[in-house]
C-alpha cells in the first residue's frame, strides 16, 4: 500500500499543478474521482491484465464511461497513466490530489524515499521539501559502515526485489520533471533483469 502511494504521489502533483495553473481544481477533482471509480470496477481491473486489450483501448473505455467529466487535458493525463501502466493507481492519485488541493495555501512537506538521492534542482521541480538535508543523510549512511543492503539480502535469499519503490519511482520522477536519468535507467534495467531471473529460478525450483 505504501509503495502504491509513493508511486502515485508525483502523478497527483503533476495533475495538481496543471489544475492550479488552469484554475480548474473543481473540474479535476471531479474528473479524477470519476476515473478512479471507473478503474476500481472489478470488470475494468480485469481488462487491464488481459493482453487482448491495449492501453489505448482502456483509455477509450474510461473516456467513454466518464463522458464530459473528462476534458481533453484529463484524457491526456489518463493516457500517460496508461502508457506507464499506472491506471489502477487512480484512486491513490485522486486522494493525493485532494490533499494537495485542501492544503493549497500551506507549505506541504513531502518525503521521497528512494535508493538514489534527488538533487535540489529535481526536488524544486517536484515542490519537495526535505525534512533531513541530503548531506546529513549521506553522512548517516557512512556511519553505518560495511553492511548488506536490504535489496542485496533479498537477492541472496531469492526473494522478490522492491525494485519499483526503490528505483522505478526515481525513473518516473525523472520523466515527470523531464530530467535525463541515463545511469538510473541502466541500473533499473539491469536490476529488473536480475529480478526476473530470480523469479524464474523460484518457479523452476
Amino acid at each position: 500500500m505504501a509503495e502504491r502511494a509513493t508511486i502515485a504521489r508525483p502523478y497527483a502533483k503533476a495533475a495538481f499543478e496543471y489544475a492550479r495553473d488552469a484554475k480548474a481544481f473543481a473540474d479535476w477533482s471531479q474528473g479524477l474521482r470519476t476515473a478512479a471509480e471507473i478503474v476500481s470496477d472489478s470488470r475494468l481491473a480485469a481488462l487491464t491484465k488481459s493482453p487482448q486489450w491495449s492501453q489505448a483501448d482502456l483509455v477509450s473505455i474510461i473516456a467513454d464511461v466518464a463522458g464530459a467529466k473528462l476534458n481533453p487535458a484529463m484524457q491526456n493525463f489518463v493516457r500517460v497513466l496508461a502508457e506507464n501502466h499506472r491506471l489502477l493507481l487512480l484512486p491513490e492519485i485522486s486522494a493525493h490530489f485532494e490533499e494537495l488541493r485542501s492544503a493549497v495555501e500551506n507549505t506541504v512537506d513531502v518525503e521521497v524515499i528512494s535508493a538514489i538521492a534527488l538533487n535540489s534542482a529535481q526536488a524544486d521541480k517536484l515542490g519537495i521539501t526535505f525534512r533531513v538535508p541530503l548531506e546529513r543523510r549521506i553522512a548517516g549512511a557512512e556511519k553505518v559502515g560495511k553492511h548488506k543492503t536490504s535489496m542485496l539480502q533479498d537477492v541472496e535469499a531469492g526473494r522478490a526485489l522492491e525494485l519499483e519503490a526503490l528505483v522505478g519511482s526515481v525513473v518516473e520522477l525523472g520523466r515527470l520533471t523531464r530530467t535525463p536519468t541515463p545511469h538510473i535507467d541502466a541500473v533499473y534495467a539491469l536490476t529488473d533483469l536480475l529480478a526476473r531471473t530470480i523469479a524464474a529460478d523460484r518457479r523452476g525450483s
